[in-house]
């Protein structure tokens, strides 16, 4: 397969809608987390104080999926300088690599939202 600048600018526009999504999940649970600790310090609930730890989990995930998401973005910048300058060989371990951290960063996103519905689940359960 022949690699042209093309190719790692395609990776553009699905890591930055990747990271919009990435960073509207960690403003949701941030506010999540403000409004459940100001309830954890006025009452001592302790289910309030697992639903925080959760979220921490969570929000951990988040930031590292952010992250590799960034440097996968980094990296296609640099594949297609690499390209640019003739460096094909090294374009390509370039563009490898940012669709290896791309990859994880897209796993990471799956075990994410497990835990997201796992905790979901526990508190639908509550009702019955």
């Amino acid at each position: 397969m022949e690699l042209n600048l093309t190719t790692p600018g395609l990776l553009f526009s699905a890591i930055s809608l990747l990271l919009l999504a990435y960073t509207n999940r960690f403003l949701s649970l941030a506010n999540l987390i403000r409004t459940l600790h100001r309830q954890y310090k006025e009452t001592g609930d302790k289910g309030a104080k697992a639903q925080i730890d959760n979220l921490h989990k969570r929000v951990r995930l988040i930031k590292n999926m952010q992250l590799l998401g960034i440097g996968s973005l980094f990296l296609s910048v640099f594949c297609m300088v690499s390209l640019f300058a003739g460096l094909v060989m090294i374009g390509n371990i370039l563009f490898g690599i940012s669709l290896i951290m791309l990859l994880i960063s897209l796993g990471m996103m799956m075990i994410e939202i497990q835990i997201s519905v796992k905790a979901l689940n526990i508190q639908l359960d509550d009702m019955d």
